[in-house]
């Protein structure tokens, strides 16, 4: 009886990745940090509801990863339907991909413009990819490929707090987080028909994550290892520990709002094994969580 909990976590991963279904799944697309570990592509996960998929973040490797994903059944994973993205903030690992979001789809299937969401500056570094890759838009759109000109364009909205997306399968909220010396950084809260799903984000212990996770039905948050950073040089503690969460301060962060499944991303194991960071996770909060891995369906 003790293994039900765990049991039942492993079926609905596993039932996850076979099928599409009619309500909202979570499908992690890059779970990695800057970090270049071969199994785990740049930050990125899609929200999915009623075959449409709501991106956040475009880590490196995030359009192959949605191939991926649409290989076992998540058909709006497809080019086509990469045409909603909201970015958390502008660091390199969870926006390296953002031109291969942008350009990709576009030749591979999209058919209308992208929607793009997120911090002060992401305006601006649109403009610039898309200046730096005018040529190749030109020729495929121009020349014999004769692309289609609304898949190249791209919509961009420079947010703030409160409800920044509306449609009838989704409602999105976008809240401040911190995250050290970064201005301008969001988490994200998903309200559909069945789910609420709460993304941090890169932060640290954040009293605005706890405001809008309560009682959520699925937490995705960072976390890295106390032990493993308690190992590392001094000038890397005072960084980690001022832009993100610790196993200690996400256990307290659960512990507060109750999520019915916490799951993590952007580990940052610092040489420790998934167990024990498990284990610093675990002996201090007691409900059902995951270690995220790339292409895991909730």
């Amino acid at each position: 009886m003790k293994n039900l909990p765990l049991l039942f976590l492993f079926l609905l991963i596993s039932m996850g990745s076979l099928a599409q279904k009619s309500g909202t799944q979570v499908v992690l697309l890059g779970t990695g940090n800057p970090n270049p570990d071969p199994d785990r592509s740049g930050p990125s996960l899609a929200i999915i509801v009623n075959n449409h998929s709501y991106v956040v973040d475009c880590g490196p490797g995030v359009v192959r990863r949605a191939a991926a994903a649409a290989r076992k059944n998540i058909p709006s994973l497809k080019s086509e339907g990469l045409t909603r993205l909201f970015i958390t903030h502008l660091h390199s690992d969870h926006v390296g991909g953002y031109s291969d979001f942008m350009l990709s789809p576009a030749v591979t299937g999209r058919l209308e413009a992208l929607e793009v969401f997120g911090p002060k500056g992401i305006s601006k570094m649109t403009k610039d990819i898309q200046s730096a890759y005018k040529e190749d838009v030109d020729i495929r759109i121009n020349g014999l490929e004769q692309g289609i000109p609304a898949a190249y364009q791209v919509n961009v909205h420079e947010i703030k707090e409160g409800v920044v997306y509306q449609d009838s399968n989704v409602l999105v909220k976008a809240f401040n987080v911190s995250h050290g010396s970064w201005a301008h950084a969001f988490g994200y809260r998903f309200e559909t028909k069945d789910k609420v799903i709460v993304v941090s984000g890169d932060c640290t212990y954040s009293e605005s994550v706890i405001e809008n996770a309560k009682d959520c039905d699925i937490l995705i948050h960072e976390v890295y290892s106390m032990e493993g950073l308690a190992k590392r040089d001094e000038h890397w503690k005072k960084y980690h520990s001022t832009f993100h969460t610790s196993t200690g301060q996400l256990a307290e962060i659960a512990n507060k709002t109750k999520p019915k499944l916490l799951v993590l991303t952007h580990q940052l194991p610092f040489g420790m094994s998934q167990e024990s960071l498990m284990k610093e996770l675990q002996d201090r909060y007691k409900g059902a969580v995951v270690y995220g891995n790339d292409l895991d369906v909730f």
